[in-house]
């Protein structure tokens, strides 16, 4: 199962993976707060190019700012190389999943990419 159907008037989304730790942790703190985010496992239904896109422009970030440069595509796709446009590098991350940073959490209060996991408390619901 991709995602869970949240549960809250408080509508979360986090785009995890489950082996993360910091992943872990960002989900651990937001059912704390009392909600049930819907769980979008990132890995098994990528987003979209255009989805990648509302997330970055969301978040005030630019495609290079959505890449895990630890993993190996990074290094074989070699996109290090300043050579690559946002859109090219948005190509890249939805044909591989594995290079989006993550977790990505979306908020009524706005979006996060949540590293260090600490920073979703900036968009929990407020007591």
């Amino acid at each position: 199962m991709a995602a869970r159907t949240p549960t809250t008037d408080y509508p979360m989304t986090i785009f995890h993976k489950p082996n993360c730790s910091t992943s872990r942790n960002v989900l651990g703190l937001i059912r704390e707060s009392g909600v049930e985010p819907e769980i979008v496992l990132y890995l098994e239904t990528p987003p979209s190019k255009k989805k990648l896109r509302e997330l970055a422009k969301a978040m005030g970030l630019g495609a290079r700012d959505l890449l895990r440069t630890k993993e190996a595509p990074y290094e074989e796709l070699k996109l290090a190389d300043p050579k690559w446009s946002d859109d090219q590098l948005f190509d890249f991350i939805a044909a591989n999943p594995i290079l989006l940073q993550r977790p990505i959490v979306i908020s009524p209060r706005g979006t996060l990419m949540c590293r260090p996991w600490e920073r979703v408390r900036e968009i929990l619901p407020t007591a």
